[in-house]
């Protein structure tokens, strides 16, 4: 049985990257898809030692460590991660042992503007370095004009993205 864990580094309703982890878990086809809450409390050291790590933390962590692989997806804001992603990073930094060792995962990204997100990438591997992922170099997915890039039912449109993501998952059913 495969378990793959989906990150989306945007909360709101109609997200594309949200769209993105979805067409990518239909390509990869695992047994168990669970899309992650990134809805936590902002990192604040004082709350984490007054209460602890927040249970939804723990839940987040705990669906790393058992996944068999990770897709993250995030947008660009103003040329890095959303918050919400660096938040999620920073709260499960702060659990017992470490989730993210050696755990296959795979980059993707959605953004409205041209480049795809490829900055929102670059910097998402420096965040995950410390931590030891095995993280896939390629196939690049980086979806541009997102807004635009995805059916009514959520479903990418563009043959050339529908290939690398099937290329990218592919990639990472080997490593699973």
């Amino acid at each position: 049985m495969t378990t793959l864990l989906g990150l989306s580094g945007a909360l709101r309703t109609g997200s594309t990257n949200t769209k993105l982890i979805r067409q990518a878990a239909a390509l990869f086809a695992p047994d168990t898809f669970i899309e992650a809450n990134l809805r936590l409390p902002l990192y604040d050291g004082d709350l984490e030692t007054a209460s602890g790590i927040p249970a939804e933390v723990q839940t987040l962590a705990d669906q790393i460590a058992a996944a068999d692989a990770v897709i993250i997806s995030g947008p660009e804001y103003n040329k890095s991660i959303s918050g919400v992603l660096k938040n999620a990073l920073d709260w499960v930094s702060r659990t017992e042992g470490n989730p993210w060792a050696a755990k296959p995962v795979a980059i993707m990204s959605a953004a409205a503007g041209r480049s795809g997100g490829e900055r929102t990438q670059y910097a998402l591997r420096h965040c995950l370095t410390p931590f030891r992922p095995h993280i896939l170099q390629g196939p690049e997915v980086m979806i541009a004009a997102s807004g635009k890039a995805f059916d009514d039912d959520g479903a990418l449109v563009n043959e050339r993205s529908i290939a690398a993501l099937s290329a990218l998952m592919s990639a990472l059913r080997d490593l699973t």
